[in-house]
């Protein structure tokens, strides 16, 4: 089985900690959101993961680098494509014509799951759903009485279904689908100005295609800073038993820990209280804080902070008092100077 991941976009709603990162290389409980997505993946497939193909923007060697890395982790090739136009989600994965061959799992890095089943390889296909509030801000799924999926609508203005589809999905021929994305290129078939995916599912389905639901026990989102937050937060207390020990490098002196937290390499904490709900990176300094539900990423510095529901980048410094921030990369927000 081969894993493909659109993830060109540079993540708009999340600066400014993406403009330095791509969104999806930003570390939730220190692991990328990618990474988690593909291991998470795996785990539902319960086999092994030949590829894992990534379909990239102008992220940069150093970036392109760190994907491989997560590709072979798994065991797997790790491949690059380009996605240079922002032409929509069929367009993506035709970015990614090569890889597609046999079963696949097409995964957009921007969203988390967790769920409890085993991948049902008898359908065509299966799409990851979650129930909704708001089904018009989402592509939905209709059903019929044997549960299989009988109409696919982008986006719908009046309701029609609250199964909102999370961004994953699993076709038994790649090949099947890649004709189908190909005619509706070839033939400049577009839906609010882009090439949807949604469009080929619905010509897979109408050509007599089965697809079944792979439905979610939880769907995490990291589209802006307080629900990245949030999932920080959510993935820490499912891994709570593995945030348990810290490494033998962090230095932790009169401050109290509540759990579950994430504390990375080297990390120095002293006269403070962090926790619940706290990730701290490799190489990051806390002095005399008390931090809570917040993600601090790697070589930061923070003196006399009070935060809560906060986000402060890699190589950030941050002196004072504050309830709630957003500290982009190499920032500085200093309130003790004088």
């Amino acid at each position: 089985m081969k894993i493909i991941v659109p993830m060109a976009g540079r993540g708009s709603r999340l600066r400014p900690h993406t403009l330095t990162v791509p969104k999806p290389l930003i570390p939730i409980a220190g692991k990328p959101i990618v990474q988690r997505l593909v291991e998470d993946i795996a785990k539902v497939a319960g086999e092994n993961i030949e590829e894992v193909a990534f379909i990239i923007g102008d992220f940069g060697p150093e970036i392109e680098k760190s994907l491989l890395q997560i590709a072979e982790k798994l065991g797997a090739k790790g491949s690059i494509y380009y996605q240079t136009d922002p032409l929509g989600t069929a367009h993506a994965i035709k970015c990614a014509e090569d890889s597609m061959q046999g079963d696949v799992v097409i995964a957009f890095a921007d969203t988390l799951f967790r769920a409890d089943f085993q991948l049902d390889k008898n359908s065509d296909g299966v799409i990851w759903v979650k129930s909704v509030e708001d089904p018009s801000a989402f592509g939905v799924v209709k059903l019929d009485n044997y549960g299989f999926i009988t109409d696919f609508v982008e986006k719908p203005q009046t309701f029609v279904s609250d199964l909102a589809i999370i961004g994953i999905y699993y076709f038994n021929s790649a090949e099947k689908l890649m004709n189908e994305i190909n005619y509706i290129i070839d033939n400049d078939i577009k839906n609010g100005g882009e090439y949807q995916l949604t469009m080929a599912l619905e010509n897979l389905r109408a050509k007599g295609a089965k697809f079944s639901l792979g439905k979610v026990n939880d769907w995490m989102d990291c589209g802006n800073k307080n629900a990245t937050v949030e999932t920080n937060s959510k993935i820490l207390e499912y891994e709570r038993e593995e945030m348990l020990n810290y490494p033998a490098s962090a230095v932790i002196e009169n401050s109290l820990i509540i759990q579950p937290c994430f504390i990375g390499e080297n990390v120095k904490i002293s006269n403070s209280k962090i926790g619940p709900g706290v990730s701290l990176g490799n190489n990051t300094t806390i002095v005399n804080s008390n931090i809570e539900n917040s993600l601090i990423q790697e070589n930061t510095k923070i003196n006399h902070g009070n935060l809560s529901n906060s986000m402060i980048g890699n190589s950030a410094q941050y002196f004072g008092v504050a309830r709630e921030i957003s500290l982009g990369d190499y920032s500085v927000l200093d309130f003790l100077s004088k």
